[in-house]
Formats: structure tokens, sequence, C-alpha cells
């Protein structure tokens, strides 16, 4: 654990950030390929340490923060991946049906909201909810798939429903 409240007083996130940025920096760079892309994710990473922090103390200052990072640098190839898919998918249409930059901006961060309400499901209920949206296969179907019965199958969809539930409550 990166926190420890029995540990002696130790630096404080000014101490912490002056020691390990350049490091930091340095790791992301290397991950990302971008000095932009880099300083941005350190300057989140040291966000979520002050946010984070209450009356304990990091054992670990560049292990805690490795991990916030890692982290964030999972969900920035993930979000750049669903950019280039909608992209992709936009260069399909004529010009003129193309959306304006702001509504590009609404369609994006939603599909980042769905992927990570996606991935927060069991695996079986994230994979028959995709079956039976995408590719429009019946209970049945989709219980044969997955070795389970269609009262299975309803419970699983009512549970990836309560998901998308949750993303209108939000």
């Amino acid at each position: 654990m990166a926190y420890s409240s029995n540990a002696p007083l130790g630096d404080s996130i000014e101490q912490v950030y002056g020691n390990h940025h350049g490091w930091l920096y340095g790791w992301l760079w290397r991950q990302l390929g971008s000095r932009e892309d880099a300083a941005e994710l350190a300057q989140d990473t040291f966000l979520r340490l002050l946010a984070a922090r209450q009356a304990t103390i990091l054992a670990e200052p560049r292990a805690y923060l490795r991990t916030v990072a890692h982290a964030l640098v999972v969900n920035h190839w993930r979000r750049r991946d669903l950019e280039r898919a909608y992209l992709d998918a936009l260069a399909l249409h004529p010009e003129r049906e193309e959306p304006s930059p702001e509504q590009r901006a609404l369609v994006l961060e939603t599909l980042v909201r769905i992927d990570t309400m996606l991935d927060g499901l069991a695996t079986k209920v994230r994979r028959a909810f995709l079956m039976a949206q995408l590719d429009g296969m019946t209970y049945l179907e989709i219980g044969a798939e997955l070795g389970v019965s269609d009262r299975m199958v309803r419970k699983y969809m009512a549970q990836a429903m309560l998901a998308c539930m949750s993303l209108l409550d939000d």
C-alpha cells in the first residue's frame, strides 16, 4: 500500500513534487512519446495525489506516483483509441454531415463514459449486453453462447441496463 499512517513525518506534497516530478515526467514521456501528453499526465498525477491526501503520508512516493500515472496512461490510450475509431467512422460520411467540434467533443465524452461503464461490468454481463445491442442476438441465443439460462441472461441484461441508467444520472 502506498500510504502509511504509521510512517514518520514524511515529505510534504511540495517536496514530493520537487523530488519526483522530473522522474515522473521522464517515465511518462517514455510511455507516451509526447512531451505535451507527459506534462499533462504528470500534472494530473500530482492533482490526484493532492486530492487523495488526507492525514496519511506516502511511504513509497515513486511507487504511488507510478501506479496513479499508469492508470492515467491506460485511460489516455483508451480515449485515443475511441477517438480514432470515432474519427474513422466520421470519415465514411460526406463532409456536409460532419458534426461541429462541440458535437464531436460531446460524442467522444459520451463514448468514453460508455466504455468506462462497460469495463466496470462483469465479463458475462458485458458480453450479453454487447451481443444483444450490437449483434441483435436473442436472449436464447446469448444464453447458448454464454452457457447460461435465459433467466440468467435476463439478469445480466438488467444489470447492464442499470449501469446504463447510472450514466444518465451523472
